[in-house]
């Protein structure tokens, strides 16, 4: 394809645009990903789990002994791929393509703390093998994504398309642990409603996992939902007076 012609097939990036890309990667359990094999440089792809820290940044625990590990230990170059087809043809349901480098998070550092538990929200079974010695972190520092909306809807995003600062975010971190085990404990019937009702998910039961200031993250089983705070939260203090109000929506709505 000539320069042209690609240029004439990417869409200028708006909201729309940031808003689906931002949804794919809080929606990710998995992706596909695309790593440089140290011993002949060819492509190599793989299948990891998946979750986001607080600013939508990706997170994979890997093993050492993977040989995808392997290959970002000598390159940290790499491609994530995430997005589910549904049904029919999947090339006509959305997927996002990230491209950046793999960084190991220190498993002694405060944000392996949050990301290990925001990771374990969402995918309880990895309790068994999170802690093994061959086991870590990494995220996945981005420099850019190319998000492809379905048929003729094709968009290049730069990092602050998809990712909220991390400056101002403390708050609403410290307070996000107790926060979702107080929901899950107490107010479960909410959870549940903002699971069925809002993001119209289907039966639970439904679990709280994560927060952040555009939204709830939630699952039940295998299968996860996003509920988005309209506007996104100003400050952390909104954040109660916010789950009153959608609990309400809910009920309203049931």
């Amino acid at each position: 394809m000539s320069e042209a012609n690609q240029t004439t097939v990417i869409r200028p990036t708006d909201d729309e645009a940031r808003a689906l890309a931002r949804r794919l990667i809080r929606l990710a359990r998995h992706g596909a990903l695309a790593v440089l094999d140290p011993r002949d440089g060819a492509p190599f792809a793989s299948r990891v789990a998946l979750a986001t820290e607080m600013d939508g940044t990706l997170v994979m625990l890997v093993s050492r002994l993977s040989q995808h590990t392997e290959a970002l230990a000598a390159d940290a170059r790499c491609s994530l791929l995430v997005g589910e087809p549904g049904k029919g043809d999947p090339l006509a349901h959305p997927r996002l393509t990230l491209v950046g480098r793999a960084e190991r998070i220190a498993a002694d550092s405060a944000a392996c703390g949050h990301v290990r538990r925001r990771f374990l929200a969402r995918h309880p079974k990895a309790q068994l093998y999170v802690d093994f010695p061959d086991f870590a972190f990494f995220r996945i520092s981005l420099d850019r994504a190319s998000l492809n909306g379905g048929f003729g809807k094709a968009y290049l995003l730069e990092p602050g398309d998809l990712l909220l600062p991390r400056q101002g975010l403390d708050r609403l971190q410290a307070m996000e642990e107790d926060a979702v085990a107080h929901m899950n404990a107490d107010h479960g019937e909410a959870v549940e409603l903002y699971g069925r009702v809002l993001a119209r998910a289907g039966a639970g039961p439904w679990r709280l996992t994560s927060l952040d200031p555009e939204g709830l993250d939630l699952a039940a089983g295998d299968k996860v939902a996003r509920v988005a705070f309209t506007p996104p939260l100003a400050e952390a203090g909104e954040l109660r007076s916010r789950l009153v109000a959608l609990a309400k929506q809910a009920r309203a709505a049931a």
